[in-house]
């Protein structure tokens, strides 16, 4: 199954070249870097002398945050090691570029598309000592290559849903060779565990979401006059659910003055449509990117730049996270609420949660988080969060939850790395 795979993709290899000019003339992929997806001349290979390499591959945003407090606290341990992320989306690519100028001994390159003689020479060039891949990263001609260079190669915060574990159960036979090739596993939560074991992967550990690990880097926000200003956070929505904002907006706005409603669209494209149907609603409505100051007169504002939602998250008490209230996203539903969460913030949040089911029961069982069903559910709790007097102040079970993932996975990847009871032990 595995020989197929390589002839397929083999033979989608200039097709896939071509897509990936297509995304760079679209603007979404890096205009100078996006050969390293499809040549191996522009691999751009840097290593240090006398170190090993650990190279870390994730998705996109999310995973390289979760990432980066590892990564430290690896680095503050060991002298010799340095370290390769490789990431997929532009938006990643964006982040990695500030948060690496902080860490000396890494370097950021997007991931080669997975056909196997890309692979193989990527695989030779960097010469990793060590491989981790991410959350869902699960990559055949990547994951074979590496156990043939015997390379030792780890799935962290592994997360398998219900549709993709079936997905794998249709082909039983690679899937067995594929898991079985993990040296390690740290699943994300129990449901991928048994997954885990059913596709025959060995050394499983249920270590916690890392995703919980909350990085401190706190940025000094520039819109100070945001605290004399009421305002709560719609984040990650998607079509449709834009529409249940302005609806709480405008039930809001007749009680409130200095009110604003601030909309961040999980794909930031759709801004402009966003603005338009604002104006429909009658709202004064603002487009905000990274260099746009926040115009205190507005009544909604948009987010379309990934850098500033922190400034705004520090701010607002109260927070929607979306892509929860449309039934037809119901198998692939929810976004991440761990940042508010951990800021301090009020989550709210629909019914259809599927992708994060694990994190917003723990939320929601220390009332954290809320599921809400209507725009007048959500009007009425935002209503009585304004009205409360209590300070903010960042969640200190959150932070307590971070600092046990921390330490819990940190236990697995240092026997791992010191090669202890890696392939012959169930490390539990």
């Amino acid at each position: 199954m595995i020989f197929f795979y390589r002839i397929v993709t083999n033979l989608l290899y200039p097709i896939l070249i071509l897509l990936i000019y297509i995304r760079k003339i679209l603007e979404k992929e890096d205009p100078i870097r996006f050969k390293e997806k499809i040549f191996s001349s522009h691999f751009n290979v840097q290593r240090l002398e006398n170190k090993k390499l650990i190279w870390f591959h994730c998705a996109s945003v999310g995973e390289l945050k979760s990432i980066i407090p590892i990564i430290k606290e690896i680095d503050v341990g060991n002298s010799d090691f340095e370290f390769l992320i490789t990431t997929v989306t532009l938006s990643s690519a964006n982040l990695a570029r500030s948060e690496i100028k902080k860490i000396n001994n890494v370097s950021h390159r997007f991931f080669p598309i997975d056909v196997h003689f890309l692979i193989k020479k990527f695989i030779s060039s960097w010469k990793p000592n060590v491989i981790f891949l991410v959350d869902s990263e699960i990559w055949p001609n990547l994951i074979i290559s590496a156990k043939r260079a015997k390379i030792p190669i780890a799935l962290i915060n592994a997360r398998i849903t219900r549709k993709t574990f079936k997905r794998w159960m249709y082909v039983p036979k690679l899937a067995e060779k594929i898991f079985r090739s993990f040296d390690l596993c740290l699943s994300s939560n129990l449901e991928t565990k048994q997954f885990l074991e059913n596709l025959k992967a060995k050394n499983i550990v249920n270590a916690g979401n890392i995703k919980l690990i909350k990085s401190n880097n706190l940025k000094l926000p520039r819109f100070e006059k945001i605290k004399n200003q009421k305002i709560w956070c719609a984040l990650s929505t998607h079509e449709g659910e834009e529409k249940l904002c302005i609806k709480v907006h405008k039930i809001l706005s007749e009680k409130f003055k200095d009110f604003t409603t601030i909309i961040a669209p999980r794909h930031i494209e759709r801004s402009s449509k966003i603005k338009k149907l604002c104006v429909e609603n009658n709202l004064n409505v603002q487009i905000i990117g990274k260099d746009d100051n926040f115009s205190f007169d507005k009544e909604v504002v948009i987010i379309n730049s990934f850098g500033i939602l922190f400034e705004f998250l520090l701010k607002s008490r109260s927070v929607f996270i979306g892509k929860s209230t449309l039934k037809r996203l119901e198998n692939d539903s929810g976004q991440s609420p761990i940042e508010p969460a951990q800021l301090g913030c009020r989550i709210y949040h629909g019914p259809y949660v599927s992708n994060f089911k694990d994190i917003y029961e723990i939320l929601n069982k220390n009332k954290i988080a809320k599921e809400i069903n209507t725009y007048e559910e959500l009007s009425n709790n935002l209503m009585e969060d304004f009205e409360k007097k209590i300070e903010k102040k960042p969640s200190l079970f959150m932070q307590d939850l971070s600092e046990k993932t921390l330490e819990n996975t940190m236990k697995y990847l240092n026997k791992f790395l010191s090669n202890e009871n890696i392939k012959t032990e169930i490390l539990e």
